[in-house]
This record gives C-alpha cells, structure tokens and sequence, in this order.
C-alpha cells in the first residue's frame, strides 16, 4: 500500500457571513487578511480560499478589492490563492464573478465553482444550471481551475455534467463542505459516500462547518484527504474558546494531520497534487 500524500491544508480566511461580532479577530482588509495568510503559511497552509470585506465590514466581489488582497498576500508570502465565486447569498453572477476578471499577476491560482442549488441555513444559495454553466465558462476563460464545492450529494454529478458540456476537465478537485445547515450533514457516513462518488483520480478536500471543523478535517487526514479549516466557517478553537485567528486553526489541523501519519504539503507540493499548473 503506498503512503498517502501530503496534506493541503486550506484557510478560508474571512467569508462572507462570519462578522466581527461573532469574532474580533476576523480580518477584513487587504493588510489584515495577508498578515494572518503569512501566519498561516508558517502554520503549515498551502492555500486560501478568499472572499473580501468592504471596509464596513460587508462582504463584496470586486476585483479592486481582490486585487489588494492577492497582492498584499504574495507580498508576505507564497502561499496558492483560491478565490470564490460564491460570494454572498443574492449576489449576481457578474457580482459573484468579480476576481475572475483579475489577469497577469493578480490572477488567482484556482476559483470556486459551486454545482448545485442549496438550503444555506434560513437562505438559499441559488446556482441554477444556466448560472454554474457561465461561472464554469468564466473560470475556463480565465485558464485556471476549479475548485468543485459540494454542499450536497448532487454536486458531484452535476461536474461530471459540466465535463461533458466541456467546461470542466476530469479528474477534478472538490470541496465537501459538510454541516451547513440544511444541507448535508457532516458524518463520516456521507464522507465516505461522497468520496465512493469520485470520478477516478480526483482530489479532494473537507471543510467541516462550526463545531465540525476540526473533527472532520482530522477524518480527511486518516481517509488520504485534504482539509479546509478557518474563520469562514468556524471561529472557535475549541468550545467557548476564540481562535485567534485562522492561524491557531491551521496549527490544530496540522497537529491532527501529523497524527494521523500525513506529511503536510507545501504550497508547491499542492500545486501538483492539485493540478494547478
């Protein structure tokens, strides 16, 4: 049995849900989200996953603001850039696509692609067939790949779907994002039946959300996966403790990982097991 590879450990730095009142130690401007990047990257983190803040606060999709963030972030280090395309809840799909018109240097490393319509707590996170072709259509422009982000057990599917209408090359790397709240659980159960839907050779990676996030980033690390961890979708260290930032959870991720025998990977050694290019 050969050794499993090394272990990409993902930041998801701000969100777009997640506020200051919930946590003071979110980071919101270009500066803030690439200091805590490059405590993250010592942390052990070979990618972020960003969204951006308006100085209010509120979440955005423009590129101005992505701009910032990307350049001070590969000013303090090298770590891979993940940008959403997600956005907020009730954002258009020229607000959500934003970043995806950043080129040259500012281009991200990879973008998000959400395949399926989901409950999202109270909301719904619309992403109708029409919507995720054009996001597809967009990052392929852009010549960078997506990151598939399952919410449900459909998802992983409907990429097969969108290889076939050409605009996703398989195999692919995907995002379970498991515990939001009307959509799938975060079980070991669906872990696996997700990981079982595969296309053969593909990556993938868990973000557990809330009090999941540690627990199944550990369980990603025994199943020869890769997790998600960070402020996005959860604040706390452990229960009733503040993370200081999305650096203490990197370091607990990483602790996990090495646990469980994983190597953590670098941001190059990502870049291959990933197929960034």
């Amino acid at each position: 049995m050969s050794a499993a590879p090394p272990y990409v450990i993902t930041a998801a730095m701000v969100g777009a849900e997640t506020s200051r009142e919930q946590t003071p130690y979110l980071p919101i401007t270009a500066q803030e989200i690439a200091e805590d990047a490059a405590r993250c990257r010592e942390a052990g983190v070979a990618m972020v996953h960003l969204h951006v803040r308006r100085e209010d606060g509120t979440a955005s999709q423009d590129a101005e603001l992505f701009r910032a963030a990307i350049r001070a972030i590969r000013a303090r280090c090298d770590v891979l850039i993940q940008t959403s395309t997600g956005g907020a809840v009730g954002m258009s799909v020229d607000e959500r696509c934003g970043p995806l018109t950043l080129t040259g240097a500012d281009r991200p490393d990879m973008a998000t692609l959400t395949t399926g319509t989901v409950n999202f707590g109270d909301d719904v996170f619309h992403n109708p067939r029409p919507l995720v072709k054009e996001i597809a259509r967009r990052i392929q422009a852009l010549g960078i790949r997506p990151e598939i982000e399952c919410f449900d057990a459909g998802m992983v599917e409907q990429a097969e779907w969108l290889a076939i209408q050409g605009l996703v090359d398989l195999p692919a790397h995907y995002d379970f994002v498991l515990g939001v709240p009307g959509a799938l659980g975060a079980s070991e159960p669906a872990l696996d039946f997700l990981i079982d839907s595969l296309p053969a050779g593909s990556t993938w990676t868990v973000a557990g959300v809330g009090r999941h996030q540690l627990p199944m980033a550990e369980l990603a690390a025994a199943k020869g996966g890769n997790g998600r961890v960070g402020l996005e979708d959860n604040v706390f260290l452990s229960k009733g403790v503040l993370a200081k930032g999305n650096w203490e959870l990197v370091v607990e991720a990483a602790k996990r990982a090495r646990a469980r025998g994983r190597e953590i990977a670098t941001p190059q050694q990502a870049r291959e097991l990933l197929r960034l290019g």
